[in-house]
């Protein structure tokens, strides 16, 4: 039996792989009446009172809702909510059993950006956070930042941030190997969608000055047509000499190539035109750009990709479950920028210099300090930056 065949034996054997058990018993009136009435009553109207009272009185401290609209569902596409409902419900787990955060999947029968908004702020009063999840984009940049706006509580689009900030600790790492600055090395990010800008944009919080974006139709240039906002926003920060040109040119003399593009996007030949000791991240699931092996015979000395068959596999569970255990935790707003670099360099130091190599430049996915370490970053930043309540 293959994975394909086991996975759909073993949903169909789960019927769904959550479950909701109560934290307390109910086995006499005395139990009734302290969990529900005429007990209940109580915490009620101290949360009344003072809404701040339900982080300590109900699932709110504690919880965050993983929201999709399924419509770019890993590499599957725009499969709807009903279909996107295994990886949501697994995204749940991933919060429990890396980060001890409880997790519940709401997938939305609606694609309008107005409606998907309007929904999230409506049940937003029943959870400490709101994790977005395989939403497309463009749209995903909007509902992002409109839920930020509107809500007191963090508003986190795994898809860009997440993985955004596993890339940077990684690339942190690699370059500790190579002894290159991120003030002088040329970054090449295969991909201008909701990842490839986040990436862009945390490695320029980070300090790194050289930035250019690829898409399937090359550079983006002042020449490029057909960008959306958020790719003409990046324009101000990125390709600062305006090259034009084909990704292959792009990375003639690049250190560091971040691919989140397309099976087979990246050649031998464009590898080995890059600077010594080239890093290379190919991220496409389930094929990556390109394959560590020709990426190394190419000339590469670091290769990251999202698979869990190669080293340095870059996986965004190292990161979501402790960055919103720590802003649960210290009851943040929202997640601002310096609390994702804090988590990056979290992550990174994990990584000690006996252990530094070309092939562990991260800490595993099943590494069991990467939450509390990156919940602890975050926390302290939150804290630090006046936007937690804790």
């Amino acid at each position: 039996m293959d994975i394909a065949e086991e996975a759909l034996a073993q949903h169909a054997a789960w019927k769904g792989k959550l479950a909701f058990n109560p934290k307390m018993d109910i086995a006499t009136r005395h139990d009734l009446a302290v969990a529900y009435t005429p007990g209940v009553a109580e915490p009620c109207k101290v949360i009344a009172e003072n809404a701040e009272a339900a982080y300590d009185y109900t699932i709110k401290g504690n919880t965050v809702a993983v929201i999709s609209d399924g419509s770019a569902v890993l590499g599957l596409g725009n499969i709807g909510p009903a279909a996107a409902m295994p990886v949501m419900e697994g995204k749940a787990v991933l919060f429990k059993q890396f980060g001890g955060v409880d997790a519940f999947p709401l997938c939305l029968d609606t694609q309008d950006t107005d409606e998907i908004v309007e929904t999230v702020i409506r049940i937003a009063p029943a959870f400490g956070g709101i994790n977005l999840e395989d939403i497309a984009a463009p749209r995903c940049f909007e509902i992002e930042a409109r839920l930020n706006d509107a809500l007191d509580i963090p508003v986190f689009h795994d898809d860009q941030h997440g993985t955004a900030i596993v890339v940077l600790s990684g690339i942190i790492n690699a370059l500790r190997l190579t002894g290159k600055d991120p003030e002088t090395v040329r970054v090449v990010v295969n991909g201008a969608g909701s990842a490839g800008i986040a990436i862009a944009k945390l490695l320029l919080s980070y300090g790194f000055e050289n930035v250019t974006m690829c898409d399937i139709r090359g550079i983006l240039s002042s020449a490029y047509e057909g960008m959306n906002d958020a790719q003409r926003a990046m324009l101000a920060v990125t390709n600062l000499d305006d090259a034009q040109g084909t990704l292959a040119d792009a990375m003639v003399g690049a250190d560091i190539v971040i691919g989140v593009s397309a099976p087979g996007a990246i050649t031998g030949e464009m590898v080995s035109s890059m600077a010594d000791d080239a890093i290379v991240f190919a991220m496409a699931n389930p094929t990556p750009e390109i394959f560590p092996d020709e990426a190394k015979a190419a000339g590469a000395r670091i290769v990251g990709t999202g698979r869990s068959d190669f080293p340095n596999q870059v996986n965004n569970v190292i990161a979501f479950p402790g960055i919103f255990k720590g802003a649960l935790q210290a009851r943040a707003e929202r997640i601002t920028e310096p609390m994702k670099l804090a988590a990056a360099r979290a992550l990174a130091e994990l990584v000690s210099d006996e252990e530094l190599r070309e092939d562990f430049i991260m800490p595993d996915p099943f590494d069991p300090r990467a939450a509390d370490a990156v919940a602890a970053a975050v926390r302290e930043s939150a804290i630090d930056a006046g936007c937690g309540n804790a």
